[in-house]
Parts: C-alpha cells; structure tokens; sequence
C-alpha cells in the first residue's frame, strides 16, 4: 500500500501530536507510516510550533495517536485497526473543519 502523499499533512491548528507505539508488534506499520507524515519537514513547515513526541515502548501496548488541537480538542486513533490513510483523513478533516472555523471567527 502508498501512502499518501506528504503535501496533504496541515499542521496549522495543532498544538501537540504524540505517537505512542511498541515496535516489535505487529500492527504498528499504520501509526509509524503516520508519524512520517506529520513528521516530515513539509509537513512541519505548515505550523513550527506543533511539537510532535514519538514514545516508542516495548510493553506490548496498542499503537495510539493523541492529537491536540490548538483550540484545546483532542483526537485519539487508535492505529491498531485503521490504515495510515484512514488515520490521515480523520486528521485532515477535522484540521480543515478547524481552519474554516477559524477563519470564520476571525471575518466577525
């Protein structure tokens, strides 16, 4: 499977990302390919005050991604049962629903 391509990662209404995983399991290869994304300097471009944290561990725990939004929201995806593109899109469209939010509230 591609992953998405990297130019589609906005980090403009984020706070914080932090990605939890165990290497050594199985199902992490989702949550790594999603940490590459936001990770990447295109990506990170978009917003230099997002901090994203990897925590790798080796207790056997689910891969998860914690998001935090500027606004104070969070978003968790737990990367055990999505795909990288899946995690993406939910990411995206709640950032994009941020950015008109956004938008909106600064035109009043």
């Amino acid at each position: 499977m591609a992953a998405p391509s990297k130019a589609t990662v906005v980090l403009k209404a984020v706070k914080k990302i932090a990605v939890q995983f165990c290497p050594f399991e199985s199902n992490v290869r989702s949550t790594r390919e999603f940490l590459a994304m936001v990770g990447s300097e295109r990506a990170r471009s978009t917003n230099m005050n997002c901090e994203v944290i990897s925590v790798v561990r080796h207790d056997q725990s689910a891969p998860v991604v914690d998001i935090t939004y500027l606004d104070g929201d969070k978003l968790v995806l737990k990367g055990a049962k999505l795909t990288s593109s899946e995690m993406l899109n939910a990411f995206q469209s709640l950032c994009t629903a941020k950015d008109l939010q956004a938008k909106i509230a600064a035109k009043k």
